[in-house]
């Protein structure tokens, strides 16, 4: 499934979900930011009926990433743990990893430098 998320600009937030081996797999393209806070919001919180929520989140395609969208990330892990599953993030690249790893976010979830890796665990 492929869907863009409405905003004034199209081409601000894409995202594509698959399920690999039971596993959510949800793929984000663009910039994550203040606009897009509740799109991403209702992305990446667990989904209905999925005993226990297991989400993988391919960041590969982000470009941008602000407070915003790590305080959704942090809710979404959370929600996750509470109902005993889990969220990962793969593949974040160069301002995207450093905005992870300077709020201290890759020490709170799991990040793998693959989508491959982050499904394997």
């Amino acid at each position: 499934m492929t869907s863009t998320q409405g905003m004034d600009r199209p081409d601000r937030l894409s995202v594509e979900e698959h399920t690999v081996d039971g596993i959510r797999v949800v793929t984000l393209g663009g910039e994550i930011d203040h606009d897009v806070t509740d799109a991403l919001r209702g992305i990446v919180l667990p989904a209905d009926g999925q005993v226990p929520p297991r989400t993988a989140l391919d960041l590969s395609a982000v470009t941008f990433m602000d407070s915003s969208g790590i305080n959704v990330l942090v809710s979404a892990h959370q929600a996750a743990h509470d109902a005993h599953g889990w969220l990962r993030i793969a593949g974040a690249q160069g301002p995207v990893l450093r905005v992870i790893e300077l709020v201290g976010l890759d020490s709170v979830i799991a990040c793998h430098p693959t989508i491959e890796q982050a499904l394997a665990g």
